[in-house]
């Protein structure tokens, strides 16, 4: 039980801080269905690696496999899974209708597949395991949720010229930190036995972490901005309107 909580707390946390933010609130049934929805692309996830392990014996080079896991494995088909499924999901819903609504979609649903994801490593590796998921990996799909949902705003409320080119980034970016991300974890323990591994590796993976997180930060920063500037406009028009 205490693991489970160990598992769900820190997910609960970061999509309360984005839901926090959004000044029209979403329908509490969509975001379920976002949250259901993520933890179901696990599945679409396994069903993708099916016919992507073919490519795998391309990747017999130093630092190959963990590459490939990294990339493939993981970067592309869950960002590939998750992107599919918020697409499906709230592309088409009358309720997203502001900026901002797009990171909450996807946050909802990138958060929705690490919880699972959580709770089996968890459930397998402990608290200690929890402790550093908690710092790390959470937030970690939190904000390449934020990068997904931010370009999927700007597809959606942009033209119909720079949709498919926001489209293709809102899977994109979020796919080459995940890999990066995953990848430098894959290859520490290569690092045991060489101190310039090591150090290298740390300052590689710390700038990534600190580029995600301000990245993130600005993504939200930009759109919630974009929102109340179109409410001002919105009423300034309403009251010329009324006069």
């Amino acid at each position: 039980m205490y693991l489970l909580l160990a598992a769900a707390i820190p997910v609960v946390i970061f999509l309360y801080l984005i839901y926090r933010n959004d000044t029209h609130k979403e329908p509490f049934k969509i975001l379920l269905k976002c949250l259901l929805g993520g933890a179901v692309a696990i599945i679409f996830t396994l069903l993708i690696n099916i016919p992507l392990g073919i490519l795998k014996p391309f990747f017999n080079f130093p630092y190959g496999s963990e590459f490939y896991t990294a990339f493939i494995t993981a970067g592309f088909a869950e960002e590939l899974s998750k992107f599919a499924v918020l697409y499906f999901i709230v592309w088409k819903l009358k309720d997203f209708d502001q900026h901002y609504d797009g990171i909450v979609y996807a946050v909802f649903v990138s958060l929705g597949f690490a919880l699972i994801e959580n709770i089996m490593y968890v459930m397998e590796g402990g608290f200690g395991v929890a402790g550093v998921r908690a710092v790390l990996a959470i937030p970690g799909h939190g904000f390449f949720g934020v990068i997904m949902g931010y370009y999927l705003s700007l597809a959606r409320f942009n033209s119909e010229k720079t949709r498919k080119d926001y489209l293709y980034k809102a899977f994109f970016y979020p796919f080459l930190f995940h890999s990066f991300y995953d990848f430098m974890l894959f290859i520490a323990g290569y690092a045991v036995d060489n101190s310039y591994f090591i150090i290298l590796l740390m300052i590689s993976f710390t700038y990534l972490i600190i580029r995600l997180w301000k990245l993130g930060f600005q993504k939200i920063k930009s759109l919630t901005q974009a929102d109340k500037e179109e409410e001002k406009l919105h009423d300034v028009t309403f009251k010329d309107w009324n006069e």
